[in-house]
């Protein structure tokens, strides 16, 4: 039998003192956390075989693949807290076991809508998992171990995205796209046996009754942003499909505010906002993502089109990056010990915001790859370094009880920010690469133009017969892209540069060698009354 220990006489958790039982707790939350991430990724490789397969339109096509990150994005909250009231185990074990069974399901779905059912359950399997992994971690590990293992956990949410799409497209290669649901289901398996014997059972008493209001106006909230921000870059801002959504989220955010500020056991206390911990780290993931999210919506076509590259190899073309990624998210508890974690999380915007500019600077058709890689890397190393240190001031920025809360709150401002980034940064690159389109067009008949402007993988289409016209088309589409890939990126510098000084004065406070846990005593309205269940 492996012995709990206590934090502290007001401060109880379960730390575990077994280092091998430790292990096999961060095992499980990472191989949990690697199944969920790798779904949000993964059917964007098989967009043309789902369609053949149903005979369904990309419309159709994207709701297969969004109804997923809309669910998981809308219960991440309110299932974050449930998982600190009814216990961590049962709630990640349920949540697995969900999942495991919805992506069966996908996997044998004989019609168009059983598979959005599918998704629709996978969503709610892994937001009922991915706020659990973290505050697992938060409290089963002692305070100098929870640095390295949330290092890890960062690593696997940071890179597990771009290696699952990785999986998924050789799947989808030498099978097809059925198998890439074997990826999660395996996954999930693993992670069930281990939790099942290793992840101890932790419940915090809750200091009143479930907020149910704020839960609902959490969902509309999370629910209209995500939707708005996914379907602005096609439809436009002032679409009424995307503009009533935006309105109804930025309606129910406002009511969420005022009923949290008013109740006395809030879902979310947004006072919590107050210190530095939760308002710097939730605003660094939040642009971080964002950033990462543009990124490889302006990757992709330029390695597909430009360079002509199969998806499989242009997602091999990323792996540097996360690679690096995973690589110094793991490390950064250490760089945060020696030189502190704000100054950490300084050090690794200052690095991604070189890589932006590198990428804006160094970049040619011409140059190939190796005009990109230099960028890639800064990119991955920096947002590594940032990573790690954000998360735990978000967990050390609530109070024990509400780990969940915190941890759904970190995965919300991650999801969030991709759908943000990816709006704002495509709708740049849209912009530029028509403006630049523009005047290298002359003497080409108007119906090619007219479709050339449309974006680089249209231009790439219509050049296969245009005759005379195909070079001077694809040069063209080829240098506009460029142009407006490069307008895209500074934009991603002044933003990046606004964090780094956003962070420089008011990231957490902390010395090295020091935990972040000065924020937790800010904490208002605090409760530890604190009661932990343990299985086996």
């Amino acid at each position: 039998m492996t012995s709990i220990t206590h934090a502290g006489a007001e401060n109880a958790a379960p730390v575990i003192d077994d280092p091998r039982r430790r292990r096999a707790i961060l095992w499980a939350v990472c191989i949990a956390l690697m199944a969920v991430v790798a779904s949000v990724t993964g059917l964007n490789v098989a967009q043309p075989q789902l369609a053949t397969t149903f005979g369904a339109s990309q419309g159709q096509v994207l709701w297969i693949i969004n109804t997923y990150t809309l669910t998981l994005a809308a219960l991440l909250l309110p299932l974050g807290a449930l998982g600190d009231r009814l216990g961590r185990k049962p709630v990640l074990i349920v949540g697995l076991t969900v999942f495991g069974i919805a992506n069966i399901a996908a996997a044998v779905a004989p019609v168009m809508e059983v598979m959005i059912a599918a998704r629709l359950l996978s969503g709610i399997g892994a937001a009922l998992i991915m706020p659990v992994t973290l505050s697992v971690i938060t409290a089963s590990f002692p305070d100098k171990e929870r640095s390295r293992a949330i290092g890890v956990w960062s690593a696997v949410a940071g890179g597990g995205g771009i290696v699952g799409m990785y999986l998924s497209a050789l799947l989808v290669d030498i099978a097809s796209w059925r198998w890439l649901f074997a990826l999660p289901i395996v996954l999930t398996v693993a992670a069930l046996l281990i939790a099942v014997r290793a992840v101890p059972n932790s419940r915090d008493k809750a200091p009143g009754r479930f907020d149910a209001l704020g839960a609902l106006t959490s969902i509309i909230a999370a629910v209209g942003f995500t939707f708005a921000l996914h379907e602005a870059p096609s439809l436009g801002w002032a679409d009424p499909i995307v503009l009533i959504p935006l309105i109804a989220a930025a309606l129910a955010t406002a009511g969420f505010i005022l009923w949290e500020l008013r109740i006395p056991s809030p879902l979310l206390d947004v006072r919590h906002f107050r210190t530095r911990g939760l308002s710097s780290g939730t605003t660094l993931l939040l642009v971080l993502f964002g950033v990462l999210g543009g990124i490889s919506l302006v990757l992709y076509p330029f390695f597909q089109v430009g360079f002509g590259w199969s998806g499989l190899l242009s997602t091999l073309a990323m792996m540097p990056m996360m690679l690096l990624m995973m690589l110094a998210a793991g490390l950064a508890p250490r760089l945060a010990a020696r030189i502190g974690a704000r100054a950490s999380m300084v050090a690794g915007l200052t690095i991604t915001t070189a890589g932006l500019a590198l990428m804006a600077g160094l970049v040619s058709a011409d140059g190939g790859y190796l005009s990109v890689l230099p960028g890639l890397i800064a990119i991955g190393l920096g947002s590594g370094l940032a990573m790690t240190p954000s998360t735990e001031a978000i967990t050390s920025s609530l109070p024990r009880e509400q780990q969940g809360v915190a941890s759904a709150l970190n995965d919300l401002s991650r999801e969030l920010g991709a759908a943000l980034g990816i709006a704002l940064l495509g709708g740049v690159l849209v912009a530029g690469y028509q403006s630049a389109i523009a005047g290298r067009l002359s003497g080409v008949p108007e119906e090619l133009a007219a479709t050339a402007r449309e974006g680089i993988a249209n231009a790439a289409a219509i050049s296969q017969n245009a005759g005379a016209y195909a070079e001077q088309i694809l040069t063209a589409a080829n240098e506009a892209f460029i142009a407006g890939w490069q307008q895209a990126m500074w934009v991603g510098v002044a933003v990046m540069t606004v964090l780094v000084i956003f962070v420089l004065f008011r990231g957490p406070h902390s010395t090295p060698s020091e935990p972040l846990n000065d924020t937790v005593d800010e904490a208002p309205n605090r409760s530890d009354a604190l009661s932990v269940q343990r299985e086996g």
